[in-house]
């Protein structure tokens, strides 16, 4: 992006970085919001284009661009949540937000890793867990907007009232309403050690086949969820229960291809597996973990939902 201000070359425009700046925190508020990757970064480029429709005068007026830019793509996500909800009752299968590799499988993944803006990067933490994202899937589009943008990035209700359209209490109590959704579906937290030794021993006992060490390491109550897309085959239903889950991943690796292997992985900043064939991911693996046994499993095999993982 260049400025001419008369005769002579372009010279840079000197507030570019200052507004590109900006684009990581944008994407990180989107994908919270959109459980989407493609989604958020299509609603940020959207606030982006609708800054630089406005004439330099109406730009140079605005006070906080970095404000600006937020407000917009916060609109844009809510409005994106209201329509996904119609979208996602005729989805094929279960709707699982799509999940991201550490950093530096991401980098492998990408044939322009070099050239990619890490501003284009999320953030993985606690807040971007893929049993974090699931409960934000059950939150009303209002829910989820206000407590995203107070609770995990920090802005005054005043701000997300200006935003969702409503006044400052009741964003107030949006964001309680949201917060309590959180606390009842979230297990005490498990150390990442921890969770981590829980998926490594998963890991070889579904290779060994060692069925009674499945039971073993999965709550009675688990449930294991399947996201295909309608692309992939997969379990259309979720599995209840700890023994019923144990018995589908025996068949699971009974029916395995002789070329797949499974790699534990880091799934939305958490410890998971990945299965890879002619060393391209096909399947991931999340894990909500409590304790020392496996409470939700989630499988994502449509394809749409892999594009960020090593593809070989």
């Amino acid at each position: 992006m260049t400025t001419r201000s008369g005769p002579g070359p372009a010279r840079p425009d000197p507030g570019l970085d200052a507004i590109m700046g900006e684009r990581r925190q944008l994407t990180n508020i989107a994908y919270r919001l959109l459980g989407s990757l493609a989604e958020a970064e299509d609603a940020v480029q959207e606030a982006y284009a609708r800054w630089y429709a406005m004439t330099p005068r109406r730009r140079d007026a605005i006070e906080s661009p970095g404000a600006w830019l937020t407000t917009v793509t916060s609109r844009i996500c809510l409005n994106l949540l209201g329509s996904a909800r119609a979208r996602r009752e005729t989805y094929v299968g279960a709707w699982i937000p799509e999940p991201l590799p550490e950093r530096t499988e991401w980098s492998a993944a990408r044939p322009d890793a070099v050239t990619v803006d890490p501003a284009d990067r999320v953030t993985l933490d606690e807040s971007v867990g893929l049993a974090f994202l699931v409960v934000l899937e059950s939150m009303t589009p209002a829910e989820r907007v206000a407590f995203v943008l107070h609770d995990v990035f920090c802005h005054s209700f005043a701000e997300v009232a200006a935003i969702v359209g409503r006044t400052p209490a009741a964003c107030r109590q949006l964001a309680s309403s949201a917060r309590r959704r959180i606390r009842a579906s979230r297990p005490t937290a498990t150390p990442a050690a921890q969770h981590a030794s829980v998926v490594r021993d998963f890991k070889r006992a579904w290779e060994a086949r060692d069925i009674d060490a499945l039971i073993a390491l999965l709550d009675p109550d688990a449930t294991a969820t399947a996201d295909g897309g309608g692309l992939a085959t997969t379990f259309p239903h979720p599995i209840e229960g700890g023994d019923q889950i144990a018995h589908a991943w025996i068949e699971i690796a009974r029916r395995r291809p002789a070329d797949m292997t499974f790699l534990e992985r880091t799934v939305n900043g958490q410890p998971g597996l990945v299965a890879h064939q002619n060393g391209a991911t096909v399947t991931v693996f999340a894990f909500d973990v409590a304790g020392a046994r496996i409470r939700r499993i989630w499988v994502i095999r449509n394809p749409e939902k892999l594009h960020h993982w090593p593809r070989g």
